[in-house]
């Protein structure tokens, strides 16, 4: 059994982030010591490294809450955990697309205003007017 601190440890995450998981329902309800400390099994350790991973993926919560459902299934299709992959991978491609757009747009700034006052300064005017960034029809994350 693991209390609270040792599963931090464990798993690389913090107390509050185990408690909110608990509290969002995404890890179980602990078990209780006599003096009512939280309590651990090797299941939660194993599901917490799980979820921490998935994280580091960058997966969101409810895609993992989908991932630990079909788990519980392990002759089921993989189909559905495919689908939640790709899912992702097409958010992360979208996000890649995005930050290429947004690196693009700084170096632009940049090379445009690297000389001259402040008064003169590309990077502020561009920060300023929307409008005057080559990419300003780009949304806002």
């Amino acid at each position: 059994m693991f209390t609270i601190g040792k599963l931090s440890k464990a798993t690389g995450v913090k107390v509050p982030t185990i408690r909110y998981y608990e509290q969002i329902g995404l890890l179980p309800e602990p078990d209780r010591s006599a003096g009512n400390q939280r309590l651990y099994g090797a299941e939660t350790r194993e599901t917490l490294s799980f979820v921490r991973h998935a994280r580091d993926l960058g997966f969101p919560i409810e895609a993992i809450r989908e991932l630990l459902v079909l788990a519980r299934h392990p002759s089921a299709s993989c189909e559905d955990v495919d689908d939640i992959a790709r899912r992702q991978l097409a958010e992360v491609r979208a996000r890649i697309s995005r930050l290429t757009q947004l690196a693009e747009e700084l170096e632009r700034m940049v090379h445009h205003g690297a000389h001259g006052t402040v008064a003169e300064c590309r990077v502020l005017e561009v920060i300023a007017d929307h409008s005057e960034c080559a990419h300003h029809d780009h949304p806002a994350d």
